[in-house]
């Protein structure tokens, strides 16, 4: 996730699971974004991106919600405190790292108003 000094473009930060694992994959996402961010409440996901659809997660003695739905956009959304929500671009894990990284810069661009899959076409990360 970037720093920038406005928040005008598609996406907020990015993120790149390495399996399709959430249990193992989550929760150093979740304690990297509670340091960056504060306390998160809930998290949005793909269904199909991962292999286990649990509902809550707890880290580090925090709870956290996760939301699916079946939209396949590639995205993720946090959300901290009630309303403050922040979107991610998710990439797949089979992601070359070259190409991981353009994504992951692209999307965290200022004004950047191109879609998940735009970016993903864009930097030649096939979707499966």
């Amino acid at each position: 996730m970037a720093t920038t000094s406005r928040r005008d473009g598609t996406f907020d930060g990015a993120w790149w699971p390495r399996s399709r694992n959430l249990a193992a994959q989550l929760p150093g996402l979740i304690r990297a974004l509670t340091d960056k961010l504060g306390a998160v409440t809930r998290i949005g996901l793909d269904a199909g991106a991962w292999d286990v659809h649990l509902h809550s997660m707890a880290v580090d003695g925090h709870l956290v919600r996760i939301d699916w739905s079946e939209v396949e956009d590639h995205t993720m959304l946090v959300t901290r405190g009630q309303q403050d929500i922040f979107s991610f671009l998710m990439l797949p894990p089979h992601a070359d790292g070259t190409a991981a990284h353009a994504a992951m810069t692209l999307a965290v661009r200022d004004g950047n108003s191109a879609s998940a899959a735009e970016i993903l076409a864009a930097t030649g990360i096939a979707v499966r």
